[in-house]
């Protein structure tokens, strides 16, 4: 945890900008994995966290607008709670440590929330994407699931955005903490990897380096030799010398913060010619872009930035013609890259997309786009400073959906699919950095993890 006034700002800035009625923010309980004593490793609501501080399940905290207080609602641990988990700090030691002094019984939350709502005081709620908490939600308000909807607050979504959306530097520290893991993770995958093992040999092995160092990861790990495959979990496939590995994951900090770095590289140690080709395609992108970041530039932008980089890159191995700018308003780019350039990182590594990602990536600004692959632009804001965001261009060769593009004839007069024969057992490749705006332009988080493709080389090389 943060020291207890970090808490009690959050909290105050929050009800500052909120007008009147109740603010009610559920914490995450314990999900059971196959019945109720085996639950997955807990994981907290990040808005929870970020305003409540704690981390154990079964907590609920209200802000009530009208008469200026935070209290948190919780239960302490029982005899058998002991038996299974051993001691722990008594609930209202831990309420002090994120500044709090008013602590009641779970269940005094139900009396409290419908005597404000028989008084005719708004309720605010954020968006419950967790089944369990919409039940929960559903019973504390005596309603049924569906209805609990009628209370999600656009005010409160906008006003947690605006605010966790701006990093401090506080909170930039704990996301270079976590990065500083990941990058050992990614070393280690880079000098791990050869042909013959499987997927799942080095993928455990960089979980585990993510444990040894007492975190965990902030996601499910993608390392994959199938990366047209945008979220390819490990497998038992062995690794084939010529193709290539893409690995996507990061580390959490000891207060939870996230981090997502992915590189791609060769499983024997050396790209191909093609390979290399491609990869520099992707690689030029990245930095154009990352070159790109500071205040007030739209993240939108630099997208196309991206895509122009994509196209024209192409246009040089003869797989694409034409005018790049026109290719991109055409969406024809989108079949190499049919995803977005990046998202909002901080206590989730897609931050804040529980509250509505058009809420975090677009707000009142713009509208998303309905066009294949700009639809799936997480983020196209205009950039302040504080964002921390990711940058992740990738280039991918999916055979089906080239086959789908091609029959179709889309994307004909930019798309040379005759000469995309060659290139249809490529895979897929991604390079993905972590940005913080800054007040002049930005700031790469993280020690340097090895990219440009000599480097790669020498690391995986030396390593044999």
């Amino acid at each position: 945890m943060f020291d207890p006034a970090t808490y009690r700002t959050r909290r105050a800035h929050l009800a500052a900008t909120l007008e009147q009625g109740l603010v009610v923010m559920p914490g995450h309980a314990l999900s059971p994995m196959n019945y109720a004593g085996n639950a997955y490793p807990f994981w907290q609501d990040g808005s929870f966290l970020y305003y409540w501080g704690l981390n154990r399940p079964d907590l609920a905290g209200v802000l009530d607008l009208d008469q200026g207080t935070a209290t948190l609602f919780g239960d302490e641990l029982t005899t058998d709670d002991l038996v299974w988990t051993g001691p722990q700090p008594a609930l209202a030691e831990e309420a002090a440590q994120a500044g709090l002094v008013s602590v009641r019984p779970s269940a005094d939350l139900a009396s409290v929330v419908r005597a404000a709502l028989q008084q005719g005081r708004p309720l605010h709620l954020t968006p419950p994407y967790r089944p369990a908490t919409r039940l929960r939600l559903a019973t504390l308000l005596d309603l049924t699931p569906a209805e609990v909807d009628a209370h999600v607050s656009r005010p409160l979504i906008e006003a947690v955005v605006a605010q966790r959306s701006r990093k401090t530097s506080a909170e930039v520290e704990q996301i270079e903490d976590a990065l500083s893991v990941t990058a050992a993770m990614h070393v280690a995958g880079m000098q791990l990897c050869r042909p013959g093992l499987r997927e799942t040999d080095v993928a455990g092995r960089l979980e585990g380096e993510v444990l040894r160092h007492g975190r965990r990861l902030a996601f499910p790990l993608i390392f994959t030799t199938h990366g047209e495959v945008l979220h390819n979990h490990p497998t038992d496939r062995a690794l084939e010398a010529g193709r290539l590995a893409l690995c996507d994951g990061g580390a959490t900090s000891p207060k939870h913060y996230a981090s997502d770095i992915t590189r791609t590289y060769p499983v024997d140690g050396r790209f191909t010619a093609p390979q290399r080709d491609l990869y520099q395609i992707v690689l030029n992108a990245q930095e154009a872009c990352i070159r790109g970041i500071a205040p007030g530039v739209r993240f939108l932008d630099l997208h196309r930035l991206a895509a122009r980089h994509l196209v024209e890159g192409l246009q040089q191995l003869g797989l694409m013609q034409g005018d790049a700018d026109e290719a991109v308003a055409a969406g024809a780019h989108a079949l190499f890259f049919p995803h977005g350039l990046g998202h909002m990182m901080g206590l989730d590594v897609h931050d804040m997309e529980g509250l509505g990602e058009d809420h975090v990536g677009y707000g009142a600004e713009m509208r998303r786009s309905d066009q294949f692959g700009l639809s799936a632009l997480r983020l196209a804001r205009t950039l302040e400073p504080g964002f921390v965001v990711t940058v992740e261009p990738g280039l991918y060769l999916i055979p089906g959906l080239i086959a789908q593009w091609r029959q179709a004839g889309r994307g004909a007069p930019f798309i040379r699919y005759e000469a995309l024969e060659a290139y249809l057992d490529a895979g897929g490749i991604r390079i993905e950095d972590d940005v913080l705006v800054t007040d002049d332009g930005h700031r790469v988080l993280g020690p340097p993890i090895p990219k440009q493709p000599e480097d790669v080389e020498y690391l995986m090389q030396e390593a044999t």
